[in-house]
């Protein structure tokens, strides 16, 4: 499964989003779940995986832990945190994000719902626009070329 493209959704007075239908029809069901948790590498924006893509990636995760060392465990716990499960109601494909999870990316009225491989980025609308500065794009061609010649 590869989710391409973004698609931009404004909150309902219930705190609802319109699930973009491209991505639904992607999952191949109207009625899949999907985990949402926060970005472990970037704080404005939240992570959300088919079910199925998610438990390929936590069993992954689990797989390089001793879970039965402090370490291991703690790891463990802090990978599962701050995550819900959601799933689109199948008339609307409307779902609900937990507040909190919003809240922590700053999400005021409008969130960009990206594509990103197996995955979606959800983030607000200013995150998005301040990712599509002049001046981030030309960091990233930069970096980019350096990573291309690497492997002439």
């Amino acid at each position: 499964m590869r989710f391409i493209g973004e698609h931009t959704a404004k909150l309902d007075d219930r705190g609802r989003l319109i699930f973009p239908s491209e991505f639904r029809v992607l999952a191949n069901t109207l009625a899949a779940k999907y985990v949402v948790r926060r970005d472990i590498y970037k704080d404005d924006r939240l992570e959300m995986y088919p079910m199925e893509e998610w438990e390929k990636y936590a069993e992954e995760v689990k797989a390089r832990l001793n879970i039965h060392t402090e370490e291991g465990s703690d790891m463990w716990e802090q990978f599962n945190s701050d995550r819900a499960v959601i799933m689109p109601d199948e008339q609307m494909g409307r779902i609900t994000i937990p507040k909190h999870l919003l809240e922590e990316i700053q999400v005021q009225k409008e969130v960009v719902f990206k594509g990103v491989n197996n995955k979606i980025q959800i983030m607000s609308k200013e995150a998005r626009e301040r990712e599509r500065s002049a001046a981030n794009r030309k960091e990233f061609a930069k970096t980019f070329d350096k990573l291309m010649r690497k492997q002439e």
